[in-house]
């Protein structure tokens, strides 16, 4: 199949628009919420688990689909996922729950890194004037200063119990990464200058300060005092939140930030950071033999998971886009080319729509859940959506 012209505008909404398309039959749930597994040809295989990070990614890509297309039926979807927030996820005490199924609570943990979406999910749907959400990114910024953030540290904490009493002493780049997203988003739909202050000061702390432990790379996980744990999860390089190893992805990920908020408001670092960590991402993490970026490496430079994920892909061709925009240099137009062609070829499903969650090492088909909880394509289509943006200036 001959490649598409990855760059064009054109391109970038007709493959959002397949994405779209590949949930569009089956994701919407009558009785609140969407479904949130999907086979790789769209059928649904668990009707009832329904989790924080799902439930409010279904709000991003819809409340962004009605922005980009005026299509009415996304700015109802968009409210109709808000509404299930608020009524299923959203407790008494202010928290969200981490995952239900069907009526019952299965993990009923506050997590900063689902309050974190929460924030996303309002700060996109006040931009379309849903009912309660404006009054929701207040909340949620509260509730996230009362029981997550540790001003001496400039970070969140990451996870409390169901109670909200107990704070477990793990601590995480992951949830601040997001948080920072999401602060960005909050600032943009409210210009309150409190939401991009402390997307500052965190991305500060994480890509500079903690950066320097680590050869100006963010590791992934922390001790209570903000110390690199070189050996949590070390037994589990491939967990869903939280990896063992370097993660190509997530530099690529801080890359992508760092330069939206240089767009906002410039500082002189941003960009040699931003560079240096997705010059590394790519350098550590591209595979000489198969293609594509690992999943992750580890300190010594040995990989620590040799999939390649749907994510990775995404957040390393926005990134690339973005310092190209920046820096006019030919050298990221060719990665931005080369991430694309690699998905492009093992990633992008081309008979069912949307991207495999992950492939193998060589790049061969390895599961037939295109979708599990977790995924809904948020990463795929945000950043096609962020490539969009920047090229419209």
């Amino acid at each position: 199949m001959p490649r598409p012209a990855f760059e064009s505008p054109a391109f970038l909404k007709d493959h959002v628009a397949s994405i779209l398309s590949f949930y569009e039959p089956n994701a919407y749930d009558p009785s609140g919420g969407f479904f949130q597994n999907f086979r790789d040809d769209g059928t649904v295989y668990d009707a009832g688990t329904r989790h924080l990070v799902s439930s409010t990614r279904f709000v991003f890509n819809y409340a962004n689909a009605y922005l980009q297309n005026g299509t009415a039926r996304h700015l109802d979807w968009a409210a109709h996922g808000f509404a299930y927030l608020l009524t299923r996820h959203r407790q008494s005490n202010g928290a969200y729950i981490w995952q239900l199924n069907g009526n019952e609570v299965e993990d009923g943990r506050a997590m900063a890194y689902g309050h974190a979406f929460v924030m996303l999910a309002a700060a996109w749907a006040a931009r379309l004037e849903i009912e309660e959400a404006e009054r929701t990114l207040r909340e949620v910024w509260n509730f996230m200063e009362a029981y997550f953030w540790e001003p001496e540290h400039a970070a969140y904490a990451d996870e409390r119990d169901a109670s909200l009493q107990t704070l477990s002493p793990y601590r995480g780049q992951n949830a601040n990464m997001h948080t920072v997203e999401a602060l960005i988003a909050a600032y943009e739909t409210t210009r309150e200058n409190k939401y991009l202050e402390r997307a500052e000061l965190v991305a500060g702390h994480f890509c500079r300060t903690l950066a320097a432990a680590a050869e100006g790379q963010i590791w992934e996980h922390y001790t209570q005092d903000w110390a690199p744990d070189w050996n949590y999860n070390i037994d589990k390089p491939d967990d869903l939140f939280k990896p063992w190893g370097f993660q190509p992805g997530h530099q690529a990920e801080w890359a992508k930030l760092l330069l939206q908020l240089d767009a906002l408001r410039p500082q002189d670092w941003y960009l040699p950071t931003a560079r240096r960590m997705f010059d590394n991402a790519m350098a550590k993490g591209w595979d000489k033999d198969h293609g594509g970026l690992v999943y992750g490496y580890a300190p010594d430079g040995g990989v620590a998971d040799a999939h390649k994920y749907f994510w990775v892909h995404a957040e390393a061709f926005a990134a690339a886009w973005r310092l190209y925009d920046r820096t006019g240099s030919q050298h990221y137009l060719d990665e931005y080319k080369r991430v694309w062609r690699w998905a492009w070829d093992h990633l992008v499903d081309h008979e069912h729509g949307a991207w495999y969650r992950i492939v193998a090492r060589n790049g061969q088909w390895l599961e037939p859940y295109k979708s599990p909880i977790g995924k809904v394509d948020y990463h795929t289509m945000g950043a096609c959506w962020d490539v969009l943006r920047v090229q419209k200036g």
